[in-house]
């Protein structure tokens, strides 16, 4: 254990020295004798890591040692920076920094005045900087050549803790796993590792989207004092310092919650702590992935917890590795290639020219992809051309075919599952993660197949759909017949119903050829053609990687530039670099542009093959060079995990692999530095708390924004939005100047202003305007300096089915449920019938009856509620009817009463004009029309019953005083502009107070009234009996009355024969 840093306090020193003494019986000796982790150097760290791992795949989550090639030139040594902190989050004055060189030519360590160095002249070594600013870092080397210098960014936050967190299970959800995974791995799965600190790992179902419930287990702990598991991410509980001190800090008020950022939901902990830990049980939900540990402002020596991000993904299974099956890979030499499920980034595939590799936990823990002998040849076992999965499984496209590989098998894919059986040139899924959004259509791919003429979509359950050839778009666009037309590229744009065709045209198809850009909308099944065209030599292949942002925004990448395409085409061109005038190979010892990484807040990294990276943001023209990070040999890969952070992936000759963050931030600030890049703007703040907005009728949206600059600077807001034609938007601006800075501020509302009723096509015109638009807010001009570059959020115009109607008072659960029947005579049905009609009651749909004397009125009061919980009371027109056909029950307000000029609509008139249709569709807001106007129906008799209810209205329902009944009604929203929805319930009353006429079965009291109705000579006794079943709870004179009753009915019945 090492010593504890002097900023944690003496007296929590002694606590943690006492602790140690009284649970493990410790001596200072003890304490003093422990090695530290961080003193390990590299080859230690990974020696550690196997043995404790038993993989060579152990990763170091906690930043621990980072590598970068600092020139590509004979007699330079790589450089290392690392800090205990993991992904860097804690980058300030009480970080220790490690520095490490390896090379032969290494003097001295420079570094400024601000920071100490442990030992200036070892290559491994320690870095304290005690003031905060950049701090510029560099090795002094002996020969001709320097070293390049780091500026690296150190703060003065008094962040100093962060959250450990873990996940369990209860006994019950590992017993369903292990049903699961024995139902579908083919053979015993190997251990894969369980890694405590993300949730896409350890036992795992195949179910993506299956609602559970996890103990997630916190506790606090300093990344300066941890030990080797807590470093590590692998540790079952507190060490014994983070122990003492999430005591410590609970004692202090210190009390967490996660904090769900989509829907903000908040969940807190069990009762009390254990073993220095708390408990939040959260459950598990497609649409509410997103999670972030927060405490209370509670601080500790002057040092505070930092909020923890995390994504709350299902477990996942990785498909099991089987022994004597064979590798499978991408062409020798090739440059590595991956996907990965959207919304679960650590769910990812990497295909290697050597192997394929699986994870579910972002390469914590991995294991290898591989297939049957006797399937594929030698050379087609290595020929994989491109990759995909999805819940199905792993695709690969080999030699133009596309395979499968699930839970079960491997196999071939063609004409049986509608795809070509040859000539696939690409596959592709999603990037960009939605996990809510407005679908008008049946389904939503999962995946998109082409060759040159044709597009497939892919869906789940292995159901593939052909939706365009060439042939009809040279139709939709006008070209040519004689014109030569086909698929160059395919993708998804940031919109979660589009998929993008980049098109190759040309007439000679020599030297040059033309691409166009068509989008494809899968719920209204339209194509839009782009005004976009780019001239490129004939044998020139474009890969687009479309930008998260509501409207059509892309940056294509060929072998040597970068082409951006912004604000929906209407800006477009090269990506500039200071020299060369954008020929990224020609800055990278001609090396070629190997893969495009992206994030969520703008920032787009583009890796050459030799691992030379470019740096700039979306809606930026030019891009810089990063500092070198890695070997020009390493095959590496950028990839994002389940915090948001960015990491690299190396896979080495020997076909295994290591992961690495990378620190992004740290490296752009570095370069930014030293060009002097400034962001324009000092802050941009919104109120946009939410990626996913409904929108129903009557109801409005509105969002402020605001940005703070120097005068002078000219900036403002823009808002875009992009979909269908459905909102109207009402903006106003504020504007005020202090002390040199502008602040700008602006509100934008969006909201629909169309009357639905009385209309021609009442569900026609709902369709027209109902849809999905996209907004985006953003300043008018950015800098690679800036944090984040604009907000991206959907507005779902139309029916959000998490909502629904209850009548205040009626529920299911405060009641005695059981089987019983009732009788509706038939004098009391809407349709006369020459029978009574006999009624089972249903305790799961109609819930609790209420019961009511049968002089009382009853004003039913209807609550809306969603996903989550009440929302209102309803004051709109609703109707009512019972739905077993009963109408022996009426209304205490006439028309007359209500206010109405003409005659209002009843049931009885409304299914007499539509005799076609079932009762319950007779009636509704597509057809409501109100009677207070001369102008709206006719006259008639107003003293007539007016059936419609409201809240405000007291319109109360009426019983019949000569008998009572059980009666079953289903409400219906009347009010044509109140939701898109059509929205229904159910509620049950029984009246009491006479005799009554419908007598009430239970199954047993069926079978005695089946006997009555046999032998009339036992009438009155069968009567009685009911009469005194029905007044007893007591079992056993149930049982003896029944047993006489049937053995008096046997022996009359002997005597008879």
């Amino acid at each position: 254990m090492e010593c504890l840093e002097s900023t944690a306090g003496y007296v929590f020193v002694v606590a943690v020295f006492l602790e140690s003494q009284r649970k493990f019986g410790l001596k200072d000796s003890h304490l003093k004798a422990s090695p530290s982790f961080s003193q390990l150097g590299l080859s230690e760290v990974v020696f550690a890591l196997s043995l404790q791992a038993g993989m060579v795949s152990a990763c170091l989550s906690s930043s621990l040692v980072y590598i970068f090639d600092s020139h590509q030139r004979r007699g330079c040594g790589w450089r290392r920076y690392s800090t205990n902190s993991p992904n860097y989050h804690i980058f300030s004055t009480r970080s220790t920094i490690k520095l490490e060189y390896e090379g032969t030519s290494f003097s001295e360590w420079s570094v400024p005045g601000t920071c100490s160095v442990k030992n200036k002249s070892s290559p491994k070594t320690e870095l304290r900087c005690f003031s905060p600013g950049f701090q510029t870092i560099r090795p002094i080397v002996t020969g001709p050549d320097s070293e390049e210098e780091r500026n690296l960014s150190v703060d003065s936050s008094h962040i100093c803790f962060l959250w450990y967190y873990k996940v369990i299970e209860t006994q019950k959800e590992r017993q369903r796993h292990r049903q699961r995974e024995e139902k579908q791995a083919p053979c015993k799965k190997p251990d894969v590792g369980l890694n405590p600190g993300n949730l896409g790992s350890g036992p795992v179902q195949r179910n993506l989207f299956h609602n559970l419930t996890q103990v997630i287990v916190l506790w606090i702990y300093d990344p300066e004092n941890a030990d080797t598991n807590e470093l590590l991410w692998n540790a079952n509980e507190p060490s014994l310092y983070s122990l003492i001190l999430s005591r410590q800090l609970a004692t202090l008020g210190q009390k967490p919650i996660i904090y769900t950022t989509l829907k903000r939901k908040v969940y807190f902990p069990h009762d009390k702590m254990k073993n220095g830990t708390w408990r939040i049980s959260v459950p598990m939900t497609s649409e509410d992935v997103l999670k972030e540990i927060k405490g209370n402002q509670v601080a500790f020596q002057d040092c505070f917890i930092a909020d923890f991000l995390f994504l709350q993904t299902f477990p996942l299974l990785t498909i099991p590795e089987i022994p004597g099956f064979l590798p499978i890979s991408s062409p020798a030499g090739s440059q590595l290639m991956a996907t990965w499920i959207a919304c679960v980034p650590s769910y990812i595939v990497v295909v290697a020219d050597m192997e394929t590799f699986q994870t579910n936990d972002s390469f914590r823990t991995w294991i290898r992809i591989r297939v049957p002998p006797n399937i594929l040849t030698e050379d087609e076992r290595h020929s994989i051309s491109d990759v995909n999965v999805s819940r199905d499984g792993i695709f690969f496209l080999i030699n133009g075919v596309l395979y499968i590989k699930s839970f079960t098998e491997f196999k071939r894919l063609g004409i049986s599952e509608n795809l070509p059986n040859s000539g696939i040139i690409g596959i592709t899924s999603r990037k960009w993660c939605w996990i809510n959004y407005l679908l008008k259509a049946k389904r939503r791919s999962s995946m998109a197949i082409w060759t040159e003429n044709e597009v497939y979509l892919g869906y789940t359950f292995l159901k593939f759909v052909k939706i365009i050839t060439t042939k009809k778009l040279k139709n939709l666009l006008n070209i040519s017949p004689a014109a030569t037309l086909t698929i160059h590229n395919v993708e998804y744009p940031g919109h979660p119903l589009e998929l993008a065709l980049l098109l190759n045209y040309c007439t000679t198809c020599r030297v040059n050829k033309t691409i166009y850009v068509v989008i494809y909308n899968e719920d209204t099944e339209q194509w839009v053609y782009q005004d976009f065209a780019l001239d490129v030599s004939i044998d020139s292949f474009l890969t687009p990687h479309f930008i998260y942002a509501a409207m059509p925004e892309l940056i294509l990448r060929d072998k040597h530039r970068i082409y951006y395409c912004y604000h929906n085409f209407t800006e477009t061109g090269v990506i500039q670099t200071p020299t060369e005038f954008g020929n990224l190979s020609r800055l990278s010892n001609n090396s070629i542009v190997h893969d495009i990484f992206m994030d969520y807040y703008g920032n787009v990294v583009v890796k050459m093959e030799n691992n030379i990276m470019f740096y700039f943001k979306i809606n930026i023209r030019d891009a810089i060079k990063l500092h070198l990070w890695t070997n020009s040999t390493m095959k590496s890969l950028i990839l994002l995990n389940s915090s948001g952070q960015i990491f690299l992936i190396y896979v080495f000759e020997n076909g295994t692999l290591y992961p690495r963050e990378y620190p992004l931030k740290l490296e752009s600030l570095s370069v930014n530095f030293n060009i002097n890049e400034k962001c324009p703007y000092v802050a941009f703040h919104n109120n946009i708390f939410s990626i996913f907005y409904f929108l129903d009728k009557g109801q409005n949206l509105s969002i402020w924004t605001q940005i703070v600059y120097p005068e002078n600077m000219g900036l403002y807001i823009v808002v875009e939005s992009y979909g269908p034609n459905i909102l109207q938007e009402k903006d106003q601006t504020h504007y005020e100047i202090a002390l040199g800075y502008c602040t700008k501020t602006m509100t934008v509302t969006f909201f629909q202003n169309i009357n639905y009723e009385a209309v021609d096509d009442y569900f026609k015109l709902q369709h027209q305007n109902t849809g999905l638009v996209l907004v985006q807010v953003r300043p008018n001009e950015y800098a690679r300096a800036c944090p984040i570059a604009q907000k991206v959020f959907q507005i779902a115009v139309g029916c959000d089915s998490n909502k629904f109607i209850t009548v205040k008072g009626f529920n299911k659960k405060d009641c005695l449920q059981h089987d019983f029947f009732y009788v509706i005579e038939k004098s009391y049905l809407r349709n006369q019938t020459s029978k009574n009609l006999r009624v089972k009651y249903n305790w799961k749909k109609y819930g609790c009856p209420l019961r009511l004397d049968f002089g009382e009125k009853f004003h039913p009061l209807l609550q809306l509620y969603d996903n989550n919980g009440y929302v209102e009371d309803v004051e709109v027109n609703f109707i009512v009817w019972e739905i077993h056909g009963r109408n022996d029950y009426s209304f205490n307000n006439t028309m007359k009463k209500s206010g109405c000029l003409n005659e209002a609509q009843t049931w009885k008139s409304m299914t007499e004009l539509n005799k076609h249709l079932p009762l319950e569709e007779a009636w509704g807001p597509e057809n409501y029309k109100h009677c207070f106007s001369y102008a709206i129906g006719k006259p008639g008799d107003l003293n007539q019953p007016y059936e419609i209810i409201n809240k405000s209205n007291y319109n109360h329902l009426v019983w019949p005083e000569d008998h009572s009944g059980m009666y079953v009604f289903r409400v219906k929203i009347l009010d044509p502009n109140y939701s898109f929805c059509n929205l229904t319930t159910v509620f049950a009353i029984e009246t009491f107070g006479m005799i009554p006429r419908i007598i009430i079965f239970s199954p047993m009291e069926a079978f005695l009234d089946c006997i009555t109705r046999l032998n009339p000579s036992y009438s009155k006794f069968s009567l009685c009996c009911i009469s005194l079943l029905l007044s007893s709870y007591d079992k056993c004179k149930f049982i003896l009355l029944f047993s006489s009753l049937i053995n008096n009915y046997v022996s009359t019945k002997t005597q008879a024969f």
